[in-house]
Protein backbone atom coordinates (compact mmCIF):
# COMPACT_ATOMS: atom_id res chain seq x y z
CA UNK A 1 0.00 0.00 0.00
CA UNK A 2 1.32 3.67 -0.77
CA UNK A 3 1.08 6.09 2.51
CA UNK A 4 0.06 9.24 0.30
CA UNK A 5 0.44 11.17 3.84
CA UNK A 6 3.81 13.10 2.85
CA UNK A 7 2.21 13.98 -0.23
CA UNK A 8 -1.07 16.04 1.35
CA UNK A 9 0.79 17.20 3.95
CA UNK A 10 2.96 19.49 1.63
CA UNK A 11 0.13 20.00 -0.27
CA UNK A 12 -1.88 21.47 2.45
CA UNK A 13 1.49 23.37 3.52
CA UNK A 14 1.69 24.94 -0.10
CA UNK A 15 -1.92 25.81 0.00
CA UNK A 16 -1.71 27.39 3.23
CA UNK A 17 1.64 29.38 2.44
CA UNK A 18 0.13 30.85 -0.75
CA UNK A 19 -3.12 31.93 1.01
CA UNK A 20 -0.77 33.73 3.47
CA UNK A 21 1.23 35.45 0.72
CA UNK A 22 -1.64 36.25 -1.40
CA UNK A 23 -3.40 38.21 1.80
CA UNK A 24 -0.16 39.70 2.95
CA UNK A 25 0.63 41.58 -0.42
CA UNK A 26 0.22 45.17 -0.80
CA UNK A 27 -2.81 46.73 -2.00
CA UNK A 28 -1.84 48.71 -5.35
CA UNK A 29 -2.64 52.37 -4.76
CA UNK A 30 -5.11 52.36 -7.66
CA UNK A 31 -5.49 54.27 -10.46
CA UNK A 32 -3.98 58.01 -9.79
CA UNK A 33 -3.75 60.68 -12.56
CA UNK A 34 -5.40 63.86 -12.97
CA UNK A 35 -8.64 62.66 -14.70
CA UNK A 36 -9.33 60.30 -11.61
CA UNK A 37 -12.32 60.86 -9.90
CA UNK A 38 -14.13 63.20 -12.00
CA UNK A 39 -17.47 62.55 -13.33
CA UNK A 40 -18.78 63.40 -16.90
CA UNK A 41 -21.17 66.23 -17.52
CA UNK A 42 -23.72 63.38 -19.35
CA UNK A 43 -23.26 61.35 -16.05
CA UNK A 44 -24.74 63.99 -14.09
CA UNK A 45 -27.83 64.60 -16.66
CA UNK A 46 -28.26 60.68 -16.95
CA UNK A 47 -28.98 60.53 -12.73
CA UNK A 48 -31.46 63.86 -12.91
CA UNK A 49 -33.49 62.23 -15.78
CA UNK A 50 -33.43 58.94 -13.98
CA UNK A 51 -34.31 60.94 -10.96
CA UNK A 52 -37.24 62.69 -12.87
CA UNK A 53 -38.43 59.56 -14.41
CA UNK A 54 -39.05 58.00 -11.26
CA UNK A 55 -40.97 60.95 -9.41
CA UNK A 56 -42.77 61.27 -12.63
CA UNK A 57 -44.11 57.28 -12.45
CA UNK A 58 -44.28 57.74 -9.07
CA UNK A 59 -46.97 60.72 -9.36
CA UNK A 60 -48.72 58.80 -11.94
CA UNK A 61 -49.06 55.97 -9.81
CA UNK A 62 -50.39 58.25 -7.14
CA UNK A 63 -53.13 60.00 -9.15
CA UNK A 64 -54.39 56.29 -10.51
CA UNK A 65 -54.37 54.53 -6.97
CA UNK A 66 -55.81 57.73 -5.52
CA UNK A 67 -59.12 57.23 -8.32
CA UNK A 68 -59.18 54.01 -7.88
CA UNK A 69 -59.88 53.92 -4.21
CA UNK A 70 -61.83 56.89 -4.55
CA UNK A 71 -64.04 54.71 -6.82
CA UNK A 72 -63.75 51.86 -4.58
CA UNK A 73 -65.32 53.42 -1.83
CA UNK A 74 -68.10 55.05 -3.60
CA UNK A 75 -68.99 51.85 -5.31
CA UNK A 76 -68.95 50.00 -1.74
CA UNK A 77 -71.01 52.70 0.32
CA UNK A 78 -73.50 52.98 -2.63
CA UNK A 79 -73.91 48.56 -3.24
CA UNK A 80 -72.49 48.88 -6.84
CA UNK A 81 -70.14 46.55 -8.34
CA UNK A 82 -66.50 47.78 -8.31
CA UNK A 83 -65.78 46.33 -11.20
CA UNK A 84 -68.60 48.17 -13.03
CA UNK A 85 -66.21 50.97 -14.23
CA UNK A 86 -68.98 52.55 -16.65
CA UNK A 87 -71.81 52.06 -13.85
CA UNK A 88 -69.92 54.03 -11.23
CA UNK A 89 -68.66 56.52 -13.39
CA UNK A 90 -72.65 57.42 -14.66
CA UNK A 91 -73.31 57.22 -10.04
CA UNK A 92 -70.48 59.30 -9.46
CA UNK A 93 -71.52 61.73 -12.14
CA UNK A 94 -75.46 62.05 -11.24
CA UNK A 95 -73.84 62.74 -7.19
CA UNK A 96 -71.51 65.36 -8.28
CA UNK A 97 -68.32 63.80 -7.87
CA UNK A 98 -67.18 63.81 -11.22
CA UNK A 99 -63.45 62.71 -12.03
CA UNK A 100 -61.80 66.25 -13.42
CA UNK A 101 -59.10 64.33 -14.99
CA UNK A 102 -58.11 64.18 -18.17
CA UNK A 103 -57.38 61.03 -20.32
CA UNK A 104 -53.97 60.96 -21.49
CA UNK A 105 -50.53 60.40 -20.31
CA UNK A 106 -50.08 63.31 -17.41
Amino acid sequence: MIDISPVLTTAASVYNDTTFFILAQQQSGGPLGPEFGKASPIGLLILALMGAAILTLGWMFHRRWSRMNRRRIFAERNGLDPFDIEGIQKAMAEVGLNDKSKKGFL
